[in-house]
């Protein structure tokens, strides 16, 4: 079931120097997009990659990328702080999964419906950005069901 929101076409670049045009460069039939808006919503994100690495192997079809969300800033300033982020993220997947996004962050909140910047925003999104699942907050039982739910829906429509 696709809403009536679509996630907007943006571009950015992951920390490993690769750029993307999304939703149409995301790996996956369906992609979960973590949505952090401030430096501490890390913690937050880090409650999902686990549960997410044990999701994908289970889902081949299944990708997961962390979005950050930073305001639009001249080049140098953005290399300075993807740098930042490069080095504090020993993991190379990771960082291959980390897109960060330098753009209008009231505009990109407002066409997600995104009401403010106080938690981190989670969706499942199709490469055409048919938006299919969304919460938000760290991971926890109920998404947790929800997210099976629709991949294991996912994946029969797919077979059929």
């Amino acid at each position: 079931m696709s809403s009536l929101i679509i996630f907007p076409t943006v571009k950015g670049a992951n920390l490993e120097g690769r750029r993307f045009t999304l939703p149409a460069d995301l790996e996956g039939e369906l992609n979960v997009l973590l949505i952090p808006f401030q430096r501490w919503h890390q913690e937050i994100v880090n409650t999902w990659i686990p549960p997410l690495h044990t999701l994908c192997a289970r889902y081949p079809a299944l990708r997961y990328y962390e979005l950050p969300i930073l305001p639009a800033m001249n080049p140098l300033s953005r290399m300075g702080i993807d740098f930042g982020m490069r080095m504090g993220i020993p993991d190379r997947a990771a960082r291959a999964a980390t897109i960060t996004l330098y753009l209008d962050k009231d505009d990109f909140r407002r066409r997600l419906a995104i009401p403010d910047e106080s938690t981190v925003t989670v969706m499942a999104v199709t490469r055409a950005g048919d938006i299919h699942w969304r919460t938000t907050g760290g991971w926890r039982d109920d998404a947790s069901h929800a997210l099976a739910t629709l991949l294991q829906l996912h994946t029969n429509a797919a077979t059929v």
